[in-house]
């Protein structure tokens, strides 16, 4: 059995506006049929990507507890 390439970096959500997944930049649709696709068209997707997650709206991190306590200690 060969393993299938998948572009999927398990960052599964999915942008509400462009319905692109902020990880591989697949569609729902496109999750979901991906084991059932040629190689071809697999192939014909993943040269998508790039394009699609450049239009992908990435919200900025949140700050976590830690890097708050440390901005702070380094403010006084």
């Amino acid at each position: 059995m060969t393993a299938i390439e998948s572009p999927c970096i398990l960052v599964c959500s999915i942008d509400m506006k462009t319905g692109f997944c902020f990880g591989c930049g697949r569609t729902r649709e496109e999750i979901g049929a991906w084991m059932g696709m040629t190689p071809e068209t697999r192939r014909s997707v993943m040269a998508e990507l790039p394009a699609r997650l450049e239009t992908v709206e990435r919200r900025p991190r949140r700050e976590t507890r830690r890097t708050r306590m440390a901005r702070e200690r380094d403010a006084r």
